[in-house]
């Protein structure tokens, strides 16, 4: 078992990569003073576009981008396990990837994650998003062993889609993330009670830094940035849209608690569908 302070680090990430950069690592400077050891940015850290031509103007190959090289060379500097909650960053097919990356204290690449679900959709409020025309989803979950505790990473509209969370819990993940760009309609109806059903229904800590505010492109996201432990219990919030940081410290030994206080993986059960069809008229 093992303790450690994990933090959540809340951005407005807008167009220019030097900028958000600047700001990102400001604060996570701030949050390694007071002590965290896990910090994590939210979704799009390096950069929100709306439109593809401009994101694919101001993007490069992960190797290429100054965020990336940012974060590389502070958790070597501070010591630190930096989660960058996700890039936009090239693929090879020539559309954008939406990736994690975890990274640890000697700068190098711990894992990597391409967010897998896309969000499409038409809100009533008149927004539209068609994340599938510019983004390539990704295709495999990842759990990541740290030192402190099994890290599964996952990207904001994920927590949507309990099956991830789930498999790496079975596969020992006693962290789960889901660092996010939620809109502010989105997230002021299910960002909380997404946050904690996935903790509760899996008996591990959720941490998800989130973007917030009115961006330069435009668009609004909830903030709100959170750690939900085991039992479901929200134990750090940064309960505003603004930048900043949020910390909790972490325990896994209340994961074993709360897995066998309700063992729901243990007893899970495979089983079928069958479609019951009455009689027509």
């Amino acid at each position: 078992m093992a303790s450690f302070t994990a933090a959540c680090v809340q951005l407005r990430s807008g167009k220019s990569i030097l900028e958000n950069a600047a700001a990102a690592e400001n604060l996570i400077k701030a949050a390694a003073r007071q002590g965290a050891n896990y910090i994590q940015t939210p979704e799009m850290s390096n950069v929100l576009v709306r439109r593809c031509e401009e994101l694919l103007e101001r993007i490069g190959k992960p190797d290429a981008d100054p965020f990336l090289a940012m974060a590389r060379s502070l958790a070597k500097e501070l010591q630190i396990h930096l989660h960058i909650g996700s890039l936009a960053v090239l693929a090879d097919n020539g559309k954008v990837a939406n990736r994690a990356f975890l990274i640890g204290p000697d700068g190098s690449e711990i894992a990597t994650y391409d967010k897998i679900h896309m969000f499409d959709v038409d809100l009533a409020n008149g927004e539209s998003w068609r994340e599938s025309a510019t983004y390539e989803p990704g295709a495999q979950t990842v759990v990541a062993e740290l030192p402190f505790a099994k890290t599964g990473l996952a990207v904001c509209y994920d927590i949507r889609f309990p099956a991830i969370f789930r498999m790496q819990a079975a596969n020992g993940a006693e962290v789960l993330t889901a660092p996010a760009a939620f809109t502010r309609q989105t997230g002021e109806a299910h960002w909380h009670v997404l946050q904690r059903a996935r903790a509760i229904e899996n008996g591990a800590y959720v941490v998800s830094a989130a973007q917030g505010g009115t961006h330069e492109d435009g668009r609004e996201t909830y903030g709100h940035s959170i750690i939900v432990d085991p039992w479901g219990a929200v134990i750090a919030e940064l309960e505003n849209d603004e930048p900043g940081i949020v910390l909790a410290e972490v325990d896994t030994e209340n994961v074993v608690k709360a897995r066998s206080r309700i063992p729901a993986i243990a007893n899970e059960r495979n089983f079928t569908c069958h479609l019951a069809v009455g009689p027509k008229e």
